[in-house]
């Protein structure tokens, strides 16, 4: 079953079979993630490492490899079911280089994304600015260094202290206004 992600609840399922299922504001966290062909490989290696760790994880794509494929398909996936229950919903995007599928995901309103590289970004972006949505580049980033930045940014919770959530507002409040 893996370790026991924090803020962890038990869920008994019919059958008697237990899991720990990792909590956000008290609901099951699962997990959305997706990839181009720059990232296919590490994305079904994150996929089975966090299904093994105990997260429910929903793969949107690609089934196999395309070289020819583009990531705006796959990211726009991942942040629309983010932000269509982001107190439920994380989601993994990984290109090439990361940067596109923040690009592509920060276009979806409610979501939060951020290429990350390492695992101090990792903690001050979930802390600090609540992001909802993990842009990783396998170009830059190997195995390791992924499932570190990848548990760290799961592990760490947002602070809500009034400014961070000021500031989230005010994105927020903007995106409604320019109707994003």
């Amino acid at each position: 079953m893996g370790r026991i992600p924090k803020g962890e609840n038990l869920k008994i399922f019919p059958t008697g079979q237990a899991q720990w299922l990792t909590l956000i504001n008290g609901n099951a966290m699962t997990i959305y993630i997706a990839a181009d062909h720059n990232g296919f490989r590490l994305k079904n290696v994150l996929r089975n490492w966090l299904e093994e760790e105990g997260y429910e994880v929903v793969d949107e794509g690609p089934d196999k490899f395309d070289k020819n494929d583009d990531y705006p398909d796959y990211g726009i996936k991942v942040a629309r079911a983010v932000a269509e229950k982001p107190d439920e919903r994380r989601g993994i995007l990984i290109c090439g280089s990361g940067v596109g599928m923040s690009v592509v995901a920060d276009k979806v309103r409610g979501v939060r994304a951020a290429f990350i590289h390492n695992e101090d970004i990792a903690r001050a972006a979930r802390r600090d600015d609540d992001i909802n949505v993990l842009a990783l580049g396998a170009l830059y980033i190997d195995e390791m260094g992924a499932k570190k930045v990848v548990r760290v940014w799961l592990d760490e919770k947002f602070l809500e202290e009034e400014r961070y959530i000021r500031r989230i507002k005010k994105i927020a409040d903007y995106e409604r206004e320019q109707e994003c």
